[in-house]
């Protein structure tokens, strides 16, 4: 029967008891007792022996109602706790690479005195480590990982060792030893692509390779053609070519290498490239320029001198040096982007400040505005992690930090906030221009410690703006789990706010930081580009002074893998708009190049023009690349207009696709692919390739790769970064004994400790009842009493 507890505290001692109404039958005992000495016995014993052995029996039959109450303490003391070990095996295909460890080493801490269980959590070209990480933890535990810390799908070791810090679990890890060689190959490039653009592909060769190994030679095919041989270091490298195509489908392009290594089904990768006949542009310009012709070359231009009312055949509209009353018909270009189309406008000497661009409805459409193209003053708050994963590289982070605050204009309010698990106000947010150094001083003051909460930061920096519109820059390594950070982000970035993420320490998280910043609509900075701060808040004081065009942010679509080498030397005087992307930066850092979406369409602007108005250098390589990509941004996918369509995109073995077609008629259902509807004219069908290579579907085609397995070897950056996260360690295979003392110290500390002492009343009960029956013994023994009393 379970009865109501009740305690009370008693200093640091919580006293209770478990049954307390069984407290009631003591009265009862009472009672009894009395009648049973005092009414039902029966003797010559006299009122002085009834009273003493009323009040002996008094006393036991309370110690036993009280043991039967469950009586218990809770104490706060240093215990040894129940140290044990967790060893998670990872058995995938990655692991064979390396010399087996396991089995050896559960044995060696076992033969340390603290038992292991031994889970084998991944096989075969699957490894879930991030999920079963996670399953196994328990709270104040210690799970040790043997495991290269390649995950390739699932959970995230980062998500895990979040959950690990709420459980005040210790996650360790011990990589194996890379005793084989093996290297991979792959391909990125563009989907899509239209007859005759240049486009850029870069072939990767990466893997492990113990010992001294001969160079590798990477071929190139282009549909069952060899186009280039090269030759790269063991080590691996890349290959970076450019490719234009005069015919349309899907081209194919392989790349292959001729490794003796452990598995060969990674040494080739395939890649297919769907090229489609080039999309309808119109040029609207009232002066012949040479960037007419460039586009010619690429893709299917009309020319005009005014906007006109139907804009249906095309795909984008092209703007160059035009004033803003001599456009043309603007609503129907407003409506034409709006509903999906593509606009570029191209600076000059008649266009933006010097076109009466400013308040017309041409302006409302453009991610500038006009006048005042240096940075004007804002709101920043710096989110600096100080966490205990961030210690290791605090120097740096306080370095990054003061050097990112002295890029900073004296107009702009500023202030800082430190995170850890927890978020707080380090300065307020004010002027920065009287309190620059002040500032500096408290950033040089910051020390380190705690669980990371990025998510945390953010809602930190978020309530220091308040309802101010402004920017947060997060400094971290980027070590926390990136879904509520970037969920925070995504919502500062619809409430006006956009994350710029600086990424520090020996080893930052790139990825999450990148996700944060995107979701906001922000940028990504390495540590050593802070620089680029100086562009967009470095105002009149601090004025970016560059030699040349500037790539501000090199991970959007326009700007990555474009170099340039030229400078027209003349910009219009614009400055970017909120919510925009700033892509490119003049001398002076004012935008030279910006994009952003305009309802269902795309927008770009390029300011940047020479001396006769031209583009000048830009339309030479490799410079061009920049105006092709531009142009190709504000197009989108070249077939939303065509019927008949069938878009498909690779994948890997084992992977599902999605096939989706666009005409009137549903398609025909073959063997494995059958198609439904899934909205007027729309129709999709899922196929999960089991073969590398090429597979045809429809008119279309599309590339099969190795699993996501064979394409990382060697020990995972983000292991070490999960490890370090909770405070466990990187072992070696020799370390069994260092990972039983640890286990033994997670287990063990001051803890609250639970004693129950039932057991304890009931024996002294009967101590007590039987030294009172012996003493009556002896008493009788000697002559004292009689037995005859009755209460013997």
């Amino acid at each position: 029967m379970t009865l109501i507890a009740w305690t009370t505290e008693l200093g640091d001692i919580t006293v209770g008891l478990e049954r307390p109404l069984f407290l009631v039958v003591f009265p009862v005992a009472v009672a009894l007792t009395w009648v049973l000495i005092f009414r039902g016995a029966t003797g010559t014993a006299g009122v002085r022996s009834r009273r003493l052995l009323f009040a002996s029996r008094l006393f036991v039959a309370l110690l036993l109602v009280v043991a039967a109450a469950g009586p218990y303490t809770v104490a706060t003391r240093q215990t040894d706790g129940d140290p044990r070990v967790t060893l998670l095996v990872d058995e995938s295909d990655s692991m064979d690479v390396s010399s087996s460890i396991a089995s050896k080493l559960a044995d060696d801490i076992e033969a340390e005195g603290v038992p292991v269980t031994v889970s084998t959590v991944a096989r075969g070209d699957e490894s879930a480590l991030g999920e079963a990480l996670a399953a196994n933890l328990r709270p104040g535990g210690t799970v040790v990982l043997v495991s290269d810390g390649q995950v390739t799908r699932g959970r995230s070791l980062a998500s895990a060792a979040t959950l690990a810090r709420d459980l005040n679990a210790t996650v360790s890890a011990v990589p194996p030893t890379t005793t084989e060689t093996e290297q991979y190959v792959s391909l990125s490039g563009p989907a899509k692509t239209s007859v005759g653009v240049d486009n850029a592909f870069l072939a990767q060769v990466s893997g492990v390779v113990p010992d001294e190994a001969e160079d590798i030679e990477v071929v190139l095919e282009i549909d069952g053609e060899e186009v280039r041989r090269e030759t790269l270091p063991s080590s691996g490298g890349s290959i970076q070519f450019t490719r234009s195509f005069n015919t349309t489908g899907v081209h194919r392009i392989t790349a292959s290498i001729d490794s003796d290594d452990e598995f060969e089904r990674n040494n080739e990768f395939h890649k297919s490239v769907r090229v489609v006949e080039p999309p309808k542009i119109l040029y609207v310009s009232r002066t012949s320029f040479p960037f007419r012709a460039y586009l010619s070359e690429l893709y299917e231009v009309d020319t005009a001198d005014r906007v006109p009312s139907d804009l249906s055949r095309y795909h984008a509209v092209v703007l160059q040096d035009m004033n803003a009353n001599d456009v043309g018909n603007v609503d129907t270009l407003q409506r034409f982007v709006i509903d999906g189309g593509g606009l570029l406008v191209v600076g000059g000497r008649n266009s933006f400040e010097n076109g009466e661009y400013d308040g017309s409805s041409l302006a409302s459409m453009l991610p500038v505005t006009t006048g005042e193209g240096a940075s004007q003053s804002t709101n920043l708050v710096f989110a600096i992690d100080v966490s205990g994963s961030a210690e290791s590289g605090m120097r740096v982070q306080k370095s990054v930090a003061l050097d990112a605050l002295d890029q900073l204009g004296d107009d702009n309010q500023v202030g800082i906030v430190g995170f850890n698990y927890r978020a707080y106000e380090v300065a307020p947010l004010r002027p920065i221009g009287s309190n620059r150094e002040s500032t500096a001083d408290l950033i040089r003051r910051l020390e380190s410690g705690g669980a990371t909460d990025i998510a945390v930061g953010l809602k930190g920096a978020a309530q220091q703006l308040g309802e101010r519109r402004g920017t947060v820059i997060l400094i971290s390594d980027g070590h926390d789990r990136f879904e509520d950070a970037a969920t925070v982000a995504d919502q500062l970035g619809r409430s006006g706010v956009r994350v710029i993420t600086i990424g520090t320490g020996p080893s930052p998280n790139e990825q999450t930081l990148r996700e944060i910043a995107r979701a906001s609509g922000g940028n990504y900075l390495r540590a050593d580009e802070t620089n680029r701060l100086r562009i967009l808040f470095g105002g009149a004081n601090r004025q970016y002074a560059g030699d040349g065009l500037t790539i501000v942010d090199q991970n959007n679509f326009v700007t990555a893998g474009v170099e340039l080498t030229s400078n027209p030397g003349n910009v219009n005087d614009v400055a970017i708009r909120r919510g925009a992307d700033f892509l490119v930066a003049a001398d002076d850092g004012t935008p030279a190049v910006a994009t952003w979406r305009y309802g269902l369409g795309r927008v770009a602007t390029i300011t940047s023009y020479g001396a006769d108005g031209s583009l000048d250098g830009l339309l030479s390589r490799p410079d061009s690349l920049l105006l092709t990509k531009s142009t190709n941004y504000v197009i989108g996918d070249p077939e939303r207009k065509a019927s008949g369509v069938t878009d498909v995109r690779d994948t890997r073995v084992g992977s599902p696709v999605t096939v989706v077609y666009r005409g009137e008629a549903r398609p025909e259902d073959t063997e494995n692919v059958t198609f439904s509807a899934v909205s007027p004219g729309v129709y999709e069908a899922t196929i999960v390739p089991t073969e590398q290579g090429y597979q045809d579907v429809l008119d279309s085609a599309f590339a099969v790769n190795y699993p996501v397995e064979y394409g990382g070897f060697g020990t995972s950056t983000q292991l070490a970064a999960a490890v370090a996260d909770t405070g466990g360690s990187l072992y070696s295979p020799s370390d069994a004994a260092e990972i039983a003392t640890s286990a033994r110290d997670n287990a063990s500390g001051v803890k609250p400790v639970r004693d129950d002492w039932a057991i304890y009343f009931v024996l002294f009960a009967f101590l007590v009842y039987l030294s009172e029956v012996l003493l009556r013994r002896v008493q009788v023994y000697r002559g004292r009493t009689q037995s005859e009393g009755g209460l013997i």
